[in-house]
């Protein structure tokens, strides 16, 4: 039976990765998003890759839409075996030059569209015991940084609440999973169209990876999704190992560097379009794709990724050295 999948924020960055290489599978990919033309272009994506594609026009903060799309995938693509939260809304400021309203814009897309995406996916995935839903999450979900205070606390909220599901789920013995992957920076459309206040064109921290290599994290992390979370890049495994043991310390150099860090040397002009109330990919010929600007900058290759993925592999290396190790100290032992 084909794998039927819901991507949401699938018309950009991430999520339109995921979405091709759920494509690559022959799966049937309900697409959400609110871009019309990114949803066009992440469906030819999907169909030319060798899926099925349903584009559905979708606000994540929007309770009634969401269910009302998982309702339609269902009827035109079959029951829904994985759902994926990706959506994404930010504003780039200091937090005294963020307003109410887009504090709690930010914050019902990024906390809210991920709590109504599990609700929906649950009501469904529980009756069946089947179905897994991955909440793509983020470093920055367990350490924060300045200048993105709305996005940290949304992430936050994501791992507070999906560990308590999680609980919940273990507890009933249900069949159904939710996992988390915490990613790195990401070289997606979100730094052309964020809303900013910052004197300088807003960028990921670096190292930066491609959104196609943090897609296949998300993959494995729905394929195996017993896991509670899975870390994604040189660059996460380093900042939560010192979130855990010298947050203190973290914080100060992150008053130091987290600033210039998150803007390149440009210039910009204040009154730049931006996405957080309106879709800016929602006219013909305006779609970003998966990739945002930063391609010579991005890393396409992660040592970390690849081990994650080949865990089997990495561990059989490990052992084979470990015997051989043995091995050649038992030669070396006198007699």
């Amino acid at each position: 039976m084909t794998h039927t999948v819901v991507v949401t924020g699938a018309s950009a960055g991430i999520g339109r990765a995921v979405a091709q290489l759920y494509g690559k599978r022959g799966a049937n990919v309900a697409l959400l998003a609110r871009g019309e033309a990114g949803l066009r272009g992440a469906a030819r994506d999907v169909e030319d890759a060798g899926g099925t594609a349903l584009a559905i026009p979708t606000d994540v903060a929007d309770y009634d839409a969401v269910a009302a799309a998982a309702d339609r995938a269902e009827a035109e693509l079959g029951p829904i075996d994985t759902w994926i939260n990706v959506a994404f809304a930010s504003v780039f400021a200091p937090f005294t030059e963020i307003g109410p309203a887009e504090f709690k814009r930010v914050t019902e897309v990024c906390y809210l569209g991920f709590v109504y995406g599990t609700m929906v996916a649950l009501a469904r995935m529980k009756p069946r015991d089947h179905g897994t839903v991955v909440q793509v999450g983020s470093a920055l979900g367990e350490r924060s940084i300045p200048l993105q205070s709305a996005y940290c606390g949304a992430k936050h909220a994501v791992n507070g609440f999906t560990e308590s599901v999680r609980c919940e789920l273990l507890h009933d013995g249900s069949k159904v999973n939710v996992t988390l992957v915490q990613m790195p920076a990401v070289n997606t459309p979100q730094f052309s169209w964020v809303l900013s206040r910052l004197p300088r064109h807003p960028q990921p921290v670096p190292p930066i990876y491609q959104p196609q290599l943090v897609a296949q994290a998300v993959l494995r992390a729905a394929d195996h999704p017993r896991r509670k979370q899975y870390w994604v890049g040189e660059s996460t495994v380093a900042t939560l190992l010192a979130q855990r043991f010298a947050a203190p310390l973290l914080d100060r150099y992150l008053a130091r560097t987290g600033y210039d860090s998150q803007q390149t040397g440009e210039r910009v002009d204040g009154d730049k379009p931006y996405n957080l109330w309106q879709p800016l990919d929602e006219r013909p010929g305006s779609d970003h794709g998966a990739r945002g600007e930063f391609d010579d900058s991005s890393h396409a290759h992660s040592p970390q990724i690849w081990a994650s993925r080949h865990a089997g592999l990495v561990a059989g290396a490990a052992t084979a050295l470990g015997v051989a190790g043995a091995g050649v100290l038992a030669a070396r032992r006198p007699r």
